[in-house]
């Protein structure tokens, strides 16, 4: 990996958390991600699995985890099962976790081959009545694909028809979504390599760059500070592209007074940060742009205080509403009548900001979070509001990650990347 070693006390921690929540007698299973297929031989990158590296550490396919705190057998009640690792293996693709190797990253003890799982798996589920199975259930989640977590969960179901079945997700849910501050301040080196990109292009951009060379520039400069690259796949959209929200093609040539919309980020760890802004292809904002940009700035800083303990998702969006109606009025984007006479159910201001303000970021860009529960400290939400207005050419959006405080204004994990318009401009113009 490139990243430096984690601290295994945050695994170890992680674990304890989970079994608090566990059912008595029950056993729990985690598996790593694949390695999926393209075609031929080839394959993508691989990527763990999230949930068996928030409760491990382990990032390597092929692996298990298994958590059985009542276990009558001291050593059984954390498990490891990795692939084995030889000469062999070690030549071609280089070295895999040895046993001590995984203790040293994980803080579990009993580490067997993956050859030893059926014989070992039988004597667990004599000694339980619950297993708990990994499901994906998150909000955003659509899956078509068969997973190596949803192969398991048939075999277990079909060997072991007797023992009842419990879900893990609900209790990842709240777990993952409330950071340990060696989580976060993994998001604040994720944030702080994002920075770094950020400055690199800012002194870069000028008219008639492609969009795809700053996608490399912004590459460059997260590899070789220790990230894979982008938490997600990158936008870097200018002129009219910004109104595609999910503009990724990045092929078209920056034109002088056009705007250019980012968002862009590292990952470090499997940590993950989400940034946007909005900068000048020329280095200069014109009138309008710039009275666009200032009014979502301030939707944004305005948001963010909004992001306390005890906060409902639902009643924070509709605060949100009403401060980007309000500035949409002050553009002569929308009128009164248009307020008057909107639908309840998609207001006059979703013309021109149609997506939601805040996410959970974390382990996922999307992260983990029951969006019936009331906000917590620690939790991490992304700010981002934008207004895309395609008859006059351009979209701005601003985006920054902040953690909720137990009192006061949430932290911004991205406080120090610039943002306000004419900062962007005096860095864009330096000679």
């Amino acid at each position: 990996m490139k990243y430096h070693a984690i601290d295994k006390s945050l695994f170890v921690k992680n674990r304890k958390n989970f079994a608090a929540q566990m059912k008595p007698n029950s056993l729990a299973v985690f598996n790593s991600n694949d390695i999926y297929p393209i075609s031929a031989d080839s394959t993508m990158p691989f990527e763990q699995h999230r949930d068996i590296f928030y409760l491990s550490g382990v990032d390597q396919e092929e692996s298990m985890l298994v958590i059985f705190p009542d276990c009558p057998k001291e050593k059984h009640r954390e498990i490891l099962f990795l692939k084995e690792t030889n000469e062999h293996i070690a030549i071609w693709e280089g070295e895999k976790l040895t046993k001590e190797a995984a203790f040293n990253t994980s803080g579990i003890k009993t580490v067997y081959w993956l050859q030893d799982l059926e014989k070992v798996m039988f004597e667990l589920m004599t000694q339980c009545d619950t297993v708990y199975i990994n499901t994906n259930e998150h909000y955003r989640a659509n899956v078509e694909t068969e997973t190596r977590e949803d192969r398991f969960t048939k075999w277990l179901k079909n060997k072991y028809p007797a023992h009842s079945v419990a879900k893990s997700n609900p209790i990842l849910q709240r777990l993952r979504s409330v950071k340990d501050p060696i989580e976060l301040d993994l998001m604040q080196h994720a944030c702080d390599i994002t920075k770094k990109g950020f400055l690199r292009i800012l002194n870069f951009i000028k008219p008639g760059v492609w969009e795809y060379e700053i996608e490399a520039e912004l590459l460059h400069e997260f590899v070789r500070n220790r990230s894979k690259g982008f938490a997600y796949t990158p936008i870097i959209a200018s002129g009219n592209n910004a109104n595609v929200l999910h503009y990724i093609e990045n092929n078209q040539q920056c034109k002088d007074g056009d705007l250019i919309l980012f968002d862009i980020a590292a990952e470090y760890a499997n940590y993950k940060s989400d940034l946007s802004r909005t900068v000048p292809v020329s280095g200069r904002f014109t009138k309008r742009q710039k009275e666009v940009y200032n009014a979502v700035n301030r939707v944004k800083k305005e948001a963010t205080k909004l992001l306390v303990p005890g906060a409902d998702w639902t009643q924070y969006h509709v605060e949100v509403g009403k401060l980007m109606t309000s500035e949409l009025l002050g553009l002569g984007l929308l009128d009164k009548a248009d307020v008057q006479n909107e639908n309840p159910d998609w207001p006059a201001y979703k013309k021109y900001f149609m997506h939601g303000t805040s996410h959970h970021i974390g382990l996922d860009t999307h992260d983990y979070g029951l969006l019936h529960e009331p906000m917590q400290a620690n939790m991490v939400f992304t700010v981002e509001p934008g207004i895309y207005i395609p008859e006059e050419g351009f979209g701005i959006r601003l985006e920054d990650d902040v953690v909720i405080q137990e009192s006061g204004e949430p932290f911004n994990l991205m406080g120090s990347i610039p943002i306000e318009a004419d900062e962007i401009e005096e860095i864009m113009n330096k000679v």
